[in-house]
């Protein structure tokens, strides 16, 4: 049977859906084994690691709510207006601007500061405090993450989901058991009125059999 216009479509998103959930699965996998087997560290995947923007210090290169994703460098390598990412005296990651490098007793540290900030930051960063240099933004992205980590949030969404996925089941059930009904009864329609034809030529059959034989009677 040629399966219909719907059906198509549906394996398609299923086969995209795929594609695109299985890599983010894995990544997420590959996330959580690292926060477990190092826990001081900032998970990265392939030298690359997520941040969720929380302040429009930033602005308007970084918008708050953004997911900025930064690379691994050697902080001997950043420059003056470089981006970066790091960790604050309360070991907390915020990304800004770099505006100038200084030296004191024989070692570098990078002043920072963000856009949208009238004042640089107060705490000079060292080398070993940079998590990375920032490569892009998705927007909206982070604050969706960050609904998303909450409990409430998780249970919502999976409930949705379910909730979902039983009613698209039990419609898509439904058709597939009205579309096997109308096949049915089409084809009890279709097996009657074969056997009706069936009759209606047997009955001329023997009417035409019985004046055949009426007729020969007559002549003899």
């Amino acid at each position: 049977m040629e399966k219909k216009w719907y059906q198509k479509i549906s394996n398609w998103v299923f086969i995209v859906l795929f594609v695109l959930l299985f890599p983010i699965l894995i990544m997420n996998l590959w996330v959580i084994f690292q926060a477990k087997t190092n826990p001081d560290e900032v998970p990265s995947i392939f030298g690359y690691k997520p941040f969720i923007v929380l302040s429009g210090s930033m602005e308007t290169e970084i918008y708050k709510g953004d997911l900025v994703i930064v690379k691994n460098i050697l902080p001997e390598t950043l420059q003056v207006n470089d981006i970066i990412a790091f960790r604050d005296a309360e070991d907390t990651v915020t990304t800004h601007r770099i505006i100038d490098i200084v030296n004191k007793e024989g070692v570098n540290y990078f002043i920072t500061k963000g856009d949208n900030n009238n004042t640089q930051d107060q705490n000079l960063v060292e080398y070993s405090d940079v998590e990375g240099k920032y490569v892009l933004r998705i927007p909206g992205i982070g604050s969706i993450m960050n609904s998303l980590a909450k409990p409430t949030t998780i249970l919502i969404v999976l409930m949705g989901i379910t909730l979902i996925f039983v009613i698209g089941f039990t419609i898509s059930s439904k058709k597939q058991r009205d579309l096997e009904k109308a096949e049915f009864l089409e084809y009890k329609r279709q097996k009657e009125e074969e056997l009706k034809a069936k009759e209606a030529k047997k009955k001329t059959s023997k009417k035409s059999s019985s004046k055949k034989t009426s007729t020969k009677k007559k002549n003899n």
